[in-house]
């Protein structure tokens, strides 16, 4: 990732490239990695969020518009934010729940989660969080198309919302190095 010097300002389009470039695969050139942008883009996160979410309700939509049923559209809502996102939040999930399923102190869990193979306790947090996402995209299709679409929206915007509160000035990064490091305490 480029250095960029600290001297040269802020432009408000280092945030969004920091927030995509960094949260999605939409492929922009992410020009500046320093504090200053990274406090743009996680100010930007939501809407990251809004743009991957707003995709996976078009997928649901079309699969429904195709004669699908509210399942098939449930799997495909689900199914988007995973791929724009490479998975980054399903990696999370699986790396904490390793972690913290390990009964470890906390530096050996911090060393669990960062190995790049996945435990017992990820597969189970996946599993069934990927289920219940399904089944309540499922349930809220079931009760109307918009209700469906509404639901991956809200949803992909408040889960990006989170990633900005947790980098808000006095939560710390849980290690020194990383993306976390990275954005701990950017935002005021």
């Amino acid at each position: 990732m480029p250095e960029t010097p600290s001297a040269s300002p802020t432009s408000p389009l280092d945030g969004l490239r920091f927030a995509f470039g960094t949260l999605t695969v939409v492929p922009v050139r992410v020009t500046r990695w320093d504090r200053e942008a990274a406090r743009g883009g996680m100010l930007c996160a939501p809407l990251a969020g809004l743009v991957v979410g707003a995709a996976a309700a078009a997928a649901g939509l079309l699969l429904l518009f195709l004669g699908a049923g509210p399942l098939l559209a449930a799997v495909a809502t689900a199914a988007v934010p995973a791929v724009l996102t490479r998975g980054l939040h399903l990696d999370g999930l699986a790396d904490t729940a390793d972690g913290l399923g390990s009964g470890k102190p906390a530096e050996d869990a911090l060393r669990i989660m960062k190995q790049s193979d996945i435990g017992p306790f990820g597969v189970l947090a996946l599993v069934f969080v990927l289920l219940a996402q399904v089944a309540a995209l499922a349930q809220a299709y079931g009760g109307s198309w918009a209700r469906g679409a509404l639901a991956a929206v809200v949803a992909a915007a408040a889960a990006r919302t989170a990633l900005t509160l947790a980098a808000r000035t006095g939560v710390p990064a849980a290690r020194p190095e990383g993306l976390g490091a990275a954005v701990a305490g950017v935002v005021p």
